[in-house]
């Protein structure tokens, strides 16, 4: 059996890598040419696939993506190509669910806004301060900076994909108390962190009892574009958009827009449909309402460790004809 590994990885995950392959031949190919020549035996392949690579393979039947996602993976004769497609999905699930909460904190208790307001020198409690509660009468009625920080207790978080990483938002969701919706096409039942789950034709239905909705959804043919004007009116005015998922599943022109109606509140953006976000779009003017970030959220000194242990325990697998981890449904896209 061969592995081909291309682009060619760094001699210290070569040596970990070969380990778990025991008698299977380790290719760590240089360049695409090197790697070209050894696909007619290859029996697996970790890295980027191309359409001739693919053509030049005889007997392959195991293909590694380096990746969670993959709409920028799958070409048409790799879907239909009889080998086995895994990917890295898993990796990521705190880490993006961590920052998930930190937009939520930001929204509820106007962190962000606080931030400029210091870049500025300025003190001002959303609310205003004339607001403020005096030592002599203490909070006994509810006040106008009150009403503008959130109490998480009393907010319903919706999750648009229950994956791996919409599961860790609803569990950090559920620690500050929030109640918790989420829609998915494949997950029929909740986990304790949930209190409804329904299949995505109830998209509807999340959008207009949440407070915060969060896109944890992959980039699939269904999931394109899933968020345009109609979505964002059928949420809330006061709810807060969060898209951790992919930049292709919200249109920037109609999330735009709808904001400037005041359609809803708010939104915090990881991922966009163009990167990096154009320096004159419109959303960077609107620092008190949104917070973008350049696509950050998957990253923490524990991934690579992780990426490298999936890739290992898949090899070994792979070498002892066990069931792979991560196994893709090509036509699906994920």
């Amino acid at each position: 059996m061969k592995l081909v590994l291309h682009p060619p990885v760094e001699p210290e995950r070569l040596v970990r890598i070969a380990a778990a392959a025991g008698p299977m031949a380790v290719v760590n190919a240089a360049s695409e040419a090197d790697a070209l020549a050894h696909m007619p035996d290859a029996d697996a392949f970790f890295g980027k696939m191309t359409p001739p690579l693919l053509a030049a393979a005889r007997r392959l039947r195991w293909v590694q993506a380096p990746t969670a996602s993959l709409e920028h993976y799958l070409f048409p004769e790799l879907t239909t190509h009889p080998c086995v497609l895994t990917n890295m999905r898993g990796l990521f699930s705190d880490v993006i669910a961590d920052q998930v909460m930190g937009y939520v904190l930001c929204f509820a208790r106007n962190l962000h806004a606080y931030v400029l307001q210091q870049a500025q020198g300025r003190w001002a409690p959303v609310g205003g301060e004339s607001a403020r509660v005096p030592f002599a009468t203490g909070p006994g009625v509810v006040n106008a900076i009150d009403r503008a920080h959130l109490h998480l207790a009393d907010c319903t978080l919706g999750v648009v994909g229950l994956g791996a990483i919409g599961s860790e938002i609803a569990r950090r969701a559920l620690a500050f108390g929030m109640r918790v919706l989420a829609v998915d096409p494949v997950r029929t039942e909740a986990p304790p962190s949930v209190e409804a789950l329904w299949r995505s034709e109830r998209l509807p239905e999340l959008l207009g009892e949440s407070d915060f909705v969060v896109i944890a959804a992959p980039h699939t043919p269904e999931t394109e574009r899933l968020f345009r004007r109609p979505q964002f009116q059928q949420m809330k005015r006061s709810a807060y958009l969060i898209n951790i998922g992919r930049g292709a599943i919200v249109d920037l022109a109609d999330l735009t827009a709808a904001l400037e109606a005041g359609e809803l509140a708010g939104a915090a953006l990881d991922v966009f449909e163009t990167e990096p976000l154009p320096a004159d779009h419109p959303l960077w003017r609107m620092g008190e309402r949104v917070i973008l970030t350049p696509h950050v959220a998957g990253y923490s000194p524990r991934i690579a460790e992780r990426h490298l242990a999936v890739l290992l325990d898949n090899v070994g697998r792979f070498v002892r004809g066990e069931v792979l981890v991560n196994v893709v449904d090509k036509a699906r896209w994920f």
